[in-house]
């Protein structure tokens, strides 16, 4: 399934305390056994005015419904289309130096 990222604008969002975000994070759930098994929530990250959530979810549409039902704003709805991380460039060293081995006929 594809993975979102989903974009929101909640002002005020980074002095929420540990008690808000529990309720926050438990009505998102609730939303989330409502809608079924096709949406899954990896994961959010709180910034000062908004919250970037990762989604898998089979579709937007689903990623929308889940905001209606929280009653959390989903303001834009990114599709993940790659992920990087340090290993990305240490597997492409690694492929470079393999392919240079073997046309030398070292490998």
């Amino acid at each position: 399934m594809p993975k979102y990222v989903i974009e929101r604008n909640m002002p005020g969002a980074g002095a929420l305390t540990p008690d808000d975000l529990a309720s926050i994070a438990v009505k998102s759930c609730r939303a989330l056994e409502e809608i079924g098994s096709q949406i899954q929530w990896v994961e959010s990250f709180v910034t000062a005015d908004k919250v970037y959530s990762v989604y898998i979810a089979r579709d937007q549409r689903l990623i929308r419904e889940h905001a209606y039902l929280s009653g959390f704003p989903a303001d834009a709805i990114y599709e993940v289309k790659a992920v990087i991380d340090p290993s990305t460039a240490r597997e492409a060293r690694w492929t470079k130096e393999r392919d240079v081995a073997k046309e030398s006929g070292i490998y």
